[in-house]
């Protein structure tokens, strides 16, 4: 078997079983696992898989530049919103991510409900500019472009005089192995941080998310009280999450 192929049938096998192992497809393959850790480099290098500790994992969707990422999964996106618009209660404190997600999000909010949104994300305070009976703190620092929030320590320390209801926190991938993932290493500290000054954390995960990772890890798929997702679960997925306590809508 040519290295071509070989490498479009680990594609296949990753897109079926969700996750590779280098052991596994060697024995598979009848080849060495330094010629499958090539294979998996050079798949990597293409954007094709997120290379992990022993194989690789699906790459995810979600780490294109914003304005690309708006129009991924759309409906999917808008389903799940939605769904989570609904979770806020009237005089909640909520921290609101920046992402494509939320900025769905809140496009969905009725326009007399209110509460105070805390949010590091100038597009979404923007966002809630007409919403008359919602209160805005924008939390400053320096701006990370691709996924248009602030980050730093001047945020931190801003984040750490807070004690929010909830926190809708965006990922780009939730995966059984991986956890939450993003794909920025100072991104994925500061929703750690935003998460623990939250009694309980949701997540929006549109179709292209699920089953999927990134480079950084935010924290296990515990870290989340709620799962808002658009369609059905794998049932291993699902049955983790159970064990986790984890709501999923």
């Amino acid at each position: 078997m040519l290295a071509s192929q070989r490498k479009k049938r680990i594609l296949d096998i990753l897109a079926t079983e969700k996750q590779v192992l280098s052991g596994e497809l060697s024995q598979r393959f009848g080849v060495s696992e330094d010629s499958i850790r090539r294979d998996l480099r050079e798949l990597a290098a293409e954007g094709l898989l997120q290379r992990v500790h022993g194989g690789a994992l699906p790459v995810s969707a979600a780490l294109a530049p914003f304005e690309t990422r708006k129009n991924v999964q759309i409906d999917s996106k808008r389903a799940v919103s939605r769904k989570a618009a609904a979770l806020i209660q009237p005089g909640q404190v909520v921290i609101i991510d920046g992402g494509t997600t939320t900025t769905e999000m809140i496009k969905q909010l009725p326009s007399d409900l209110p509460f105070t949104a805390v949010t590091h994300s100038p597009g979404i305070a923007v966002g809630l500019v007409d919403f008359p009976r919602i209160d805005v703190i924008l939390i400053g620092g320096r701006l990370y472009k691709h996924s248009v929030v602030t980050v730093g320590a001047s945020m931190l320390e801003s984040i750490n005089r807070i004690n929010a209801d909830l926190f809708f926190m965006g990922v780009t991938g939730v995966h059984k192995n991986a956890g939450f993932t993003t794909g920025d290493y100072e991104e994925a500290s500061v929703k750690r941080a935003l998460s623990a000054r939250a009694a309980e954390t949701v997540v929006m995960a549109s179709q292209e998310k699920l089953n999927s990772a990134s480079a950084f890890a935010i924290g296990p798929l515990s870290l989340a009280s709620t799962l808002v997702v658009d369609g059905e679960l794998d049932a291993e997925l699902s049955a983790l999450l159970k064990k986790e306590r984890v709501t999923v809508i």
